[in-house]
């Protein structure tokens, strides 16, 4: 088992958004930028996910999104900013806590660095998988999952979408030969 302990000052960052290396032929926004640092599965979390996640001044981490199945709680750890929920706002600022229960677009949030220094915080959430998270302004929907193959090494499904695009269950499947 993992040491059961990490230091915050010891977590190890990873760009998230733009400029982080993304594949080719994916264009991530400017206005979105992030680093997340890793705590959870670094400690042998299983059932809870946790990261610390930086925002750079005046930018967002994440679109506004909700998740059907999986709760998130966000503990400000320096810095301020705003909540965006549903059409609220909500200033943010060290020492806040904030829960996002799973439902529809009434939970979607999104966190906001609207301030000339950096947003830091400590992410913590169920890990239920697979989720389906909505964006209610881009009108999309996403399903994510991690699985384990036959040897236990986790596979990741992802597949975003717009629900005008739904195919029938039936297309493509053969006639009965």
């Amino acid at each position: 088992m993992p040491r059961p302990v990490l230091n915050i000052a010891d977590v190890e960052f990873r760009a998230w958004g733009h400029n982080a290396g993304w594949p080719a032929g994916v264009n991530a926004r400017e206005d979105y930028q992030a680093k997340l640092g890793d705590i959870g599965r670094r400690l042998g979390a299983q059932k809870l996910g946790y990261n610390v996640t930086v925002i750079p001044p005046r930018k967002q981490g994440f679109p506004l999104h909700s998740h059907r199945a999986n709760e998130e709680m966000f503990f400000i750890l320096s810095g301020t900013g705003e909540l965006r929920i549903g059409h609220e706002r909500h200033p943010l600022k060290a020492g806040d806590v904030v829960c996002c229960p799973p439902g529809g677009p009434e939970t979607a949030h999104q966190i906001v660095n609207t301030s000339d220094e950096e947003l830091k915080f400590l992410a913590v959430s169920t890990r239920i998988t697979p989720d389906i998270s909505d964006y209610p302004e881009s009108k999309k929907f996403g399903v994510f999952g991690e699985f384990a193959d036959a040897e236990g090494k986790p596979q990741h499904f992802r597949h975003i979408g717009r629900h005008e695009n739904n195919i029938d269950y039936w297309d493509g499947e053969p006639e009965k030969s």
